[in-house]
């Protein structure tokens, strides 16, 4: 699957490891205080507005070392003094596109090296060239290889993606895990993980349907997600459902697709029920309960007693004990 469409469709920006600074999709470069760090535009590149390049894009075979060149610029009046490494990229679990620290790389961000370039001082009003290489371990599996080239200068950090695909059979195939609704009313969302199951990066599309008690539910039509989702990941989502039922039982399918044959289907069910509604209704409800046992009550206690009739003896009471005659004697 081509990875420069897709990269083109989403713009995903880059955040740095450790100081999160936001790469801007166009132009190309990702901005620092007072200096920036791109890729050198090659040939295919110059024939573009602009004449640069967003990303590094290399591939090859395994045991293949790969040259590009990093441009750094320095638009101060003083000297900058830069510090280049490679970084293993990843998605964060919202679906963000992220980069290993320092010394937490162990794939392709591994295999990038600056040599004795790795430390670069820019004079003022200067731009700097600098050369690197890729070295693809011979064992390396196919299939898409995301990392990033780190620039670090005063403790800022700035990312320039790079995305290796290393030659053989490209798999692109995904699923679709925990879908569950999430709210209610306008404020209704679906809650769902997708996970990359294949080797290449995929840019899904979601399509949701629902259906209830009482028939179809609005769902919402196939769109683009705005994730990038590379080989292993897994991350967790949420889809807008503002025209979620206020009172049934539904049921959301969704579906997901991407370039490449990938599809995944899952699907979820909940009852969705004006808690508010039927906690106030109860409320009413055991009040007037409530207040009909007392009135109940009341009358009883209220109600007068019939009087005997006219000549009829008076009621009887209990029998008096009997008295025994004390004598003393003995029996």
């Amino acid at each position: 699957m081509p990875v420069l469409p897709i990269l083109r469709r989403l713009g995903v920006p880059l955040l740095a490891a450790t100081a999160l600074y936001t790469a801007a999709a166009s132009p190309a470069a990702a901005e620092g205080p007072g200096w920036t760090a791109e890729p050198v535009a090659g040939p295919a590149a110059e024939a573009r507005p602009g004449g640069g390049r967003p990303y590094f894009y290399l591939s090859g075979t395994p045991g293949t070392v790969l040259e590009d060149r990093l441009a750094l610029s320095n638009t101060t009046d003083r000297e900058r003094t830069v510090t280049l490494r490679g970084a293993d990229a990843y998605n964060t679990a919202g679906g963000a596109f992220a980069v290993r620290p320092a010394k937490g790389s162990s794939g392709a961000g591994s295999w990038i090296s600056f040599g004795a370039g790795a430390t670069v001082k820019v004079p003022p009003r200067t731009r700097a060239v600098v050369p690197f290489t890729l070295t693809v371990p011979p064992a390396s599996p196919p299939g898409d290889h995301p990392a990033a080239v780190v620039a670090t200068e005063g403790g800022h950090e700035v990312g320039v993606r790079v995305h290796l695909r290393v030659s053989g059979p490209a798999l692109a195939a995904l699923t679709v895990e925990d879908v569950a609704v999430r709210g209610r009313g306008s404020a209704a969302v679906v809650a769902y993980t997708l996970v990359n199951r294949g080797n290449v990066a995929l840019a899904p599309d979601l399509a949701l349907e629902a259906g209830g008690l009482f028939g179809e539910v609005p769902g919402r039509t196939g769109r683009a997600l705005p994730v990038e989702l590379l080989p292993g990941q897994r991350v967790e989502l949420t889809e807008p459902w503002p025209a979620a039922p206020v009172l049934d039982r539904v049921r959301v399918t969704l579906t997901v697709t991407a370039p490449g044959g990938a599809r995944a289907v899952a699907a979820g069910s909940r009852w969705l029920v004006p808690w508010d509604l039927v906690g106030w209704t109860g409320a009413g409800l055991l009040a007037l309960g409530g207040t009909t046992a007392a009135a109940l009550c009341l009358v009883r206690a209220r109600r007068p007693r019939p009087d005997p009739p006219d000549g009829a003896p008076p009621a009887a009471g209990p029998a008096p004990a009997p008295e025994h005659e004390l004598t003393g004697a003995s029996r």
